[in-house]
Parts: structure tokens; C-alpha cells; sequence
């Protein structure tokens, strides 16, 4: 086997696990959607319950007065009518998370391929290769520190018995 046809086997085996985490995460995406929109409509259901007519008014009506501070000179704020948010379907909701996916997939697959590149490989081989002759030139000067001061105790123990 070449190693032109060794490399075509690698690229093949790292598209397959590309592919296959990519249908991981869609996968996920699709539970994660399901269990959101289920959520959504546990939520409509319980805005529909607190906006019946039956239920109190817990919101203040548009132009009433809130007290934002207790500073007696300050005037009462008016609050503003917000509408409420509305809900979105399912199929747009799973179609915003999987276009999400499919964009961290694409910049992870870009980070992975500028990390495997040759320029990043060669430069982290550089930088091993400093530091290991860095390291070993520091041990080695460690190494003759300790000899000179393991000497000269062994001189002064000579002095000291002479």
C-alpha cells in the first residue's frame, strides 16, 4: 500500500467520523428541539391559563402607574403596553437549531483542519524541539552546580579530619 493510498484512507476515515458526528448532533439538535417545543407549549398553555378572564390582573393596565422608587418628589412611571411574545413553529424552531449545528460543525471542522496543518505541525515541532534543548541545558547546569558543591563538601570534610 502507498502512501498516497494510506493518506486517501486516512481523509476517508476522518470524513466518515466528520459525517457520523455530524449526525450525532443532528440527532441531538432534533431531541433538543422536541423537548423545547414541548416546553413552548407547556408555556402558551400556562400564559393562556394567566390571561383568561377568570384569572387576576397581575399585570398593570396600559397607562397605569407603577411606583419605580420611594422618593416621595419623584412622579410615577407610566408603563407601557408590551405585546406578548409570540410562539414560533416547530419547524422554524428546529430549522434556527440546526442551521446553529451545522455552523459549530463547520467551524470546528475549520479549527481541526488549521490545527492538522502542515505550517502548525512544523511550528509545534519547532517549539518541542527549543524546549527540549532549553531543558537539557538546564539540567546539565544544574547537574554541574550540584557536582561543584557536592566537591567542595567533600574537600571541606577532608580539611576537617587533616
Amino acid at each position: 500500500m502507498t502512501t498516497e493510498q494510506q493518506w486517501l484512507g486516512a481523509g476517508g476515515a476522518l470524513v466518515v467520523g466528520v459525517a457520523l458526528v455530524a449526525l450525532l448532533l443532528a440527532v441531538l439538535a432534533r431531541r433538543r428541539a422536541l423537548r423545547a417545543e414541548a416546553a413552548l407549549t407547556r408555556l402558551a398553555h400556562r400564559v393562556a391559563e394567566l390571561e383568561s378572564p377568570a384569572a387576576p390582573a397581575a399585570v398593570a393596565e396600559p397607562g397605569s402607574y407603577v411606583i419605580t422608587a420611594l422618593d416621595a418628589s419623584a412622579e410615577p412611571a407610566v408603563v407601557e403596553a408590551r405585546p406578548l411574545a409570540q410562539p414560533i413553529d416547530g419547524r422554524l424552531f428546529a430549522d434556527v437549531v440546526a442551521r446553529e449545528t451545522v455552523v459549530k460543525a463547520a467551524s470546528w471542522t475549520h479549527g481541526l483542519r488549521r490545527a492538522l496543518s502542515a505550517e502548525s505541525r512544523n511550528r509545534i515541532r519547532f517549539q518541542v524541539r527549543q524546549e527540549t534543548r532549553r531543558s537539557g541545558r538546564e539540567r546539565r547546569a544544574e547537574m554541574k552546580q550540584a557536582l561543584r558543591e557536592y566537591r567542595a563538601r567533600e574537600r571541606a570534610v577532608r580539611e576537617d579530619v587533616a
